[in-house]
């Protein structure tokens, strides 16, 4: 007899593939298939299970289902991103596309970049079903799940891939996670950089996760041997190429523990080329009282929102603007994202808010952070990162 667990994945992948096959479908003989997705697929993923309702929304952008995006971006939000000329600032989080599947999809709806993953060197299942807990009601998503991947080389080779098919032209950054079983975080993350330097844009140090999975990960002296380590391994990438490397951090993080990272990544031998400001919480501020929100994981979305703002220019201000700083935590408007930038953000990333509200809604930012830097007085959004922080701070 099968496994409850094993007949509770079937019925899932059942439902995602009756769903994609309805999408396809509707897509194909609809006039109007932007306007379908609006008015049909958005609010049909939002009755299904949490999980379920992200995979089918995933596998829509992997066969490239939804309608490429038609939005001509303001020059306004044109940027440099590491090296890349972006046509504006807003990237997708990881942990939508963990396994690099959806790329093309995820590129034809107007994001600046994107960033896969997290990924782990071996491959490895994620934490029994259920694991993650839609919060409609505070626009919020609580994840549990210790990160399904295809491990590293499966995954590079899917990069690898994708850089060959004509016409590519994404941004994408890869995500970096240990294994949930390793003792050997460091060695880890140094196979990262050498399997995915030569074929990202640039790599993430999750560095948020390690607490979680036993390492300990507020060591100063842990992630100066980690920093440290992930350059010597950099270092022997440069006869092909220079690979950013990004730290990202926890909310959680105290203020104390803030100013080691700054101190850390001022050290020659530790540099980094950007921080990423933040991870989900294990904190259940400004979330409602449903039995859903006691529910155990990282939680993300709006009630994150201030309290990564908050971040933001905090790290900003202890760093001193010496790397830029990608922000992310319960942005869902141009307003939000403006905010971010105004706080020290050079870039954004969304992720809780376009599974709720759909591809419609990378467009929808754009055009609003557009309007908020002209109405501020602003040629670019280059001139507003950083240019009210102090408002941001704690009192």
């Amino acid at each position: 007899m099968p496994h409850p667990q094993s007949k509770g994945r079937l019925r899932a992948l059942g439902v995602a593939t009756a769903g994609i096959a309805a999408l396809y479908m509707g897509l194909t003989a609809y006039d109007k298939p932007e306007s379908l997705v609006r008015a049909l697929m958005i609010p049909t993923m939002r009755l299904l299970p949490a999980e379920t309702g992200c995979n089918l929304a995933l596998l829509a952008c992997k066969y490239r289902l939804y309608p490429a995006s038609n939005y001509e971006d303001n020059v306004n939000l044109r940027t440099k991103f590491f090296g890349c000329d972006i046509s504006n600032p807003i990237g997708l989080a990881a942990g939508f596309d963990r396994n690099g599947e959806a790329v093309h999809g995820l590129n034809d709806l107007g994001f600046g970049f994107i960033e896969i993953g997290s990924v782990t060197p071996l491959a490895q299942k994620g934490s029994p079903r259920s694991r993650i807990f839609r919060l409609s009601a505070d626009r919020a998503i609580i994840n549990r799940n210790s990160i399904d991947s295809d491990g590293y080389q499966a995954v590079a080779e899917r990069l690898r891939r994708l850089r060959q098919t004509d016409g590519f032209n994404a941004v994408v950054g890869v995500n970096l996670e240990r294994n949930y079983s390793s003792n050997t975080p460091v060695i880890d993350y140094m196979a990262g950089v050498k399997t995915f330097g030569p074929v990202a844009d640039y790599l993430v140090i999750n560095y948020s996760n390690a607490k979680d999975q036993g390492y300990n990960a507020n060591s100063k002296n842990q992630l100066i041997e980690l920093l440290e380590a992930v350059n010597i391994e950099r270092a022997q990438l440069k006869p092909i190429k220079y690979v950013p490397i990004l730290l990202k951090l926890s909310p959680d993080m105290t203020l104390d523990e803030m100013k080691d990272v700054a101190a850390v990544i001022d050290m020659s031998t530790c540099k980094v080329d950007g921080l990423i400001v933040s991870n989900a919480t294990m904190t259940r501020d400004n979330v409602s009282t449903s039995k859903k929100s006691q529910e155990e994981g990282a939680l993300s979305g709006e009630p994150l929102r201030q309290r990564s703002t908050t971040m933001i220019a905090q790290m900003y201000q202890l760093i001193n603007n010496s790397v830029p700083i990608i922000g992310v935590g319960g942005i869902s408007s141009g307003q939000d994202a403006y905010e971010k930038i105004e706080a020290g953000a050079s870039y954004l990333q969304i992720y809780t808010a376009f599974v709720f509200d759909g591809p419609d809604l990378v467009d929808r930012i754009k055009s609003e952070l557009s309007d908020c830097i002209t109405e501020m007085g602003y040629e670019n959004v280059q001139e507003a990162i950083g240019s009210n922080y102090k408002r941001y701070l704690p009192a």
